[in-house]
C-alpha cells in the first residue's frame, strides 16, 4: 500500500483540523501537524469533528517545520493559491507530503520560494478567496488517490436496506 502524507503547518480553526483528521482516517493517509496551533488536541470542537475516526488515525506532532524536516524525508508538494501550476499537472509518488498552510495566511512565501518547482494551485477564480482548508485537502488527497487508481480503498458501496440490481451494460 502507498503512502499519503498530509501536512498541516500551524492549523488555526479545531473543526478543519477535525475535518481534515476525518478525511485521512477514511483514506488512509498519515496526517503531521505543525505547531503553534490556533486550538489544544483536547478542543471539543476537533475532537466532535473527527471523533469517531480518531482512533484509525496516523499522526504525528512538531514544534516547527525544522523539526518535521529532521524527521521526515520524501518528496513535498506545496499547496497555495500562489502556485505557478495547477495540482493536476504533477506526479505524485508513494510517500509524498502534501503541505497545507494557516487558513488565515496560507504557508509562508518564504518556504514557497524555496521549493518553486513543488508549488501547486488548485484552479479558482480570481479575486476570490481561497477554498476552505478542510475542502482544499480533501481535493488534494483525492487527486492523489485517483492518479494511485485508489489502492487499498474500496469503490463500490452497499445500499443498507436494499441490494444493487446487476446492471446489463
Amino acid at each position: 500500500m502507498k503512502t499519503l502524507n498530509i501536512v498541516l503547518l500551524e492549523p488555526r480553526i479545531p473543526e478543519n483540523a477535525g475535518n481534515i483528521a476525518r478525511t485521512c482516517a477514511v483514506t488512509g493517509a498519515r496526517l503531521h501537524l505543525i505547531r503553534p496551533f490556533g486550538f489544544e488536541i483536547t478542543d471539543k470542537h476537533l475532537k466532535r469533528a473527527g471523533l469517531d475516526y480518531w482512533h484509525l488515525l496516523d499522526i504525528s506532532y512538531y514544534d516547527d517545520l525544522e523539526d518535521f524536516y529532521s524527521k521526515n524525508s520524501g518528496p513535498c508538494f506545496y499547496f497555495t493559491s500562489k502556485g505557478p501550476r495547477r495540482h493536476t499537472e504533477v506526479e505524485y509518488p508513494d510517500n509524498c507530503y502534501l503541505f497545507f498552510g494557516r487558513e488565515d495566511a496560507g504557508l509562508p512565501e518564504e518556504l514557497l520560494l524555496k521549493n518553486q518547482q513543488s508549488c501547486v494551485r488548485m484552479p479558482m477564480r480570481q479575486g476570490v478567496r481561497c477554498l476552505n482548508l478542510s475542502n482544499a485537502v480533501a481535493v488534494g488527497v483525492y487527486e492523489v488517490l485517483r492518479q494511485w487508481n485508489f489502492e487499498d480503498l474500496e469503490s463500490q458501496g452497499q445500499l443498507t436496506r436494499y441490494t444493487w440490481k446487476e446492471s446489463n451494460q
